[in-house]
């Protein structure tokens, strides 16, 4: 046993090391201010001339050739030195990273970012703000929870609502049906909860429904709830790819009749590869009607309760159990910043769990705003700070302005697509994709069509020319723009079509072999890059 003599002599701090020596340096506090300033001058320095060379999205390597610089790395003995570290960032990240602000990066959901966003990364990282609990975040937990508070307000969610940041539209899907099944399972005859006893004996009969072009994550989630694929219902689409209501009156029938239990419809508010709405105002009657969950995926389209123009493709949102929201889409945030929203702020019991080091109950009863009582991360950045400052600084008008001009720019697109007789449009946008094929008149063979644009695709990133995406509807391979950069001028994308054509073109003649990939040189020419002409705007 210690006794308290034991104690008697205090233990020195270790406080010998000068302010200026490399072990003051290595972490971050009043001692290396002056490093940490010349460090991000470094860093700034190192983004600018990245930016200012880079003459395409990317630069069109492939893996099998970045690799084997890798290889030659030992972690475990370090450069000792700042500059020697950013040249070799420089020469393995920075010089192939991909540029989502580019006018040619037309791809996936990826946004260019807000300058005040920037900023509000560069406040949030040295300070190493997490959020969980009020001890470790403060005014941070006020910030979030504000901006929570916002966000279900533009929604409509009413005085009760409540949510919390996640790490993006995956994390708040599986979250919002976490949260579905345990208030079902709860509401069962005999069955006291998921949280102690684990799920009900006929938990195989639960069905989640949702439209066969919603985003993945809604099966990913039915696997982690050990549900499986199997539960959920894949609901065929109209012509306009939003969910068929009569096909779900269909599957809700066969529910009844196979004794199954569907606990939640996942309506899409902007799926990814059709930017489609599903009908909200009509899904949310049927669920209250048969008490199911209305979860709206929103990750993409939560950015037009912003917008002037088109804030009333949500209608029906307001209806919703649960929202889903990512901010660093049609936000324009810088990855991550999303959140999970839900109408009854007593549901998110389902995730609470109180920790006696952490979180303890009676803090909670005291009234401590702990963010970690309603999230799945324990641990999490502060995210909303970005968001915060974005806001604060530009308003939510000019962000829903942005999105407005990417729409814009989308049906402009999609009208000169259209007046091309070599193309082929699958339909008009909803929000802001296009999911179009090079298809010239005298080319029908569905194999070498397919062909033909895989090798476009590849042909164009090979360039660092352009980023594009593809997808496959019913069964046919397409190419596919993601419009999310209101400084894309149209000129930019008559540009890019007409260089697909030609390399489609040069495709044509049934003598050229489409089996491999094409080989294009890395040290293109600056002059047989596009040019960008860029210019100013609101946003």
């Amino acid at each position: 046993m210690r006794h308290d003599t034991e104690f008697a002599t205090p233990i020195p701090l270790h406080r010998s090391r000068p302010p200026g020596s490399p072990e003051a340096l290595a972490l971050f506090g009043e001692a290396s201010l002056d490093a940490y300033r010349t460090g991000m001058q470094r860093c700034m320095d190192l983004v600018r001339h990245t930016l200012t060379q880079a003459q395409g999205p990317c630069s069109g390597i492939e893996p099998h050739e970045l690799q084997p610089a890798f290889e030659a790395i030992d972690l475990d003995r370090p450069l000792g030195d700042l500059d020697a570290s950013l040249e070799e960032v420089q020469r393995l990240y920075l010089d192939h990273a991909v540029h989502f602000h580019h006018p040619r990066y037309v791809a996936h959901l990826n946004c260019p970012i807000t300058l005040p966003s920037i900023l509000a990364e560069a406040i949030t990282t040295p300070l190493n703000t997490a959020v969980e609990t009020w001890d470790q975040s403060a005014g941070a937990t006020l910030i979030e929870q504000k901006l929570i508070d916002w966000t279900a307000a533009r929604i409509g969610l009413g005085d009760d609502a409540d949510g919390v940041f996640t790490s993006g539209g995956t994390q708040s899907n599986l979250m919002a049906l976490a949260i579905a099944r345990d208030s079902a399972c709860e509401a069962m005859p005999g069955h006291g909860g998921n949280r102690h006893h684990g799920l009900p004996p006929n938990y195989r009969d639960l069905r989640i429904i949702t439209s066969e072009v919603s985003h993945f994550s809604v099966k990913k989630a039915a696997a982690l709830l050990g549900l499986g694929y199997d539960a959920v219902i894949a609901v065929p689409c109209d012509a306009d790819k939003r969910m068929d209501l009569e096909a779900l009156e269909t599957a809700l029938k066969a529910c009844d009749e196979a004794g199954r239990i569907p606990f939640a419809i996942v309506a899409t508010a902007g799926t990814t590869d059709f930017g489609s709405i599903d009908p909200l105002p009509a899904l949310a009657e049927r669920c209250r009607q048969r008490g199911i969950w209305l979860h709206v995926d929103a990750a993409y389209g939560g950015g037009l309760l912003l917008s002037s123009r088109h804030r009333h493709w949500l209608a029906g949102i307001e209806q919703a159990d649960s929202v889903g929201i990512d901010y660093h889409k049609t936000f324009f945030q810088p990855v991550s910043c999303s959140a999970c929203l839900v109408r009854d702020r007593r549901q998110l019991r389902h995730v609470t769990y109180h920790a006696d080091y952490l979180n303890p109950r009676d803090q909670a009863e005291g009234g401590t705003p702990d963010l970690v009582n309603k999230s799945l991360q324990t641990t999490r950045r502060f995210d909303a700070l970005k968001l915060w400052m974005t806001l604060r600084t530009l308003g939510a008008d000019h962000l829903g302005d942005c999105l407005d001009e990417a729409i814009e720019l989308t049906r402009q697109t999609y009208r000169m697509l259209r007046a091309r007789d070599d193309f082929d449009v699958l339909m008009a946008p909803a929000l802001s994709t296009l999911v179009f094929r090079y298809r010239p008149v005298a080319l029908e063979e569905d194999a070498r069509i397919e062909a033909i644009n895989r090798r476009i695709r590849q042909t164009l990133s090979r360039r660092g020319a352009a980023v594009v995406a593809a997808t496959r509807v019913d069964g046919r391979f397409y190419l596919k723009f993601t419009l999310l950069n209101p400084l894309t001028r149209l000129e930019d994308l008559t540009a890019l079509i007409s260089e697909i054509a030609d390399i489609g073109g040069s495709l044509m003649s049934p003598q050229v072999s489409l089996q491999t990939t094409p080989q294009t040189s890395l040290q293109t020419s600056p002059s047989a890059r596009p040019s960008i002409v860029r210019r100013k705007t609101s946003c």
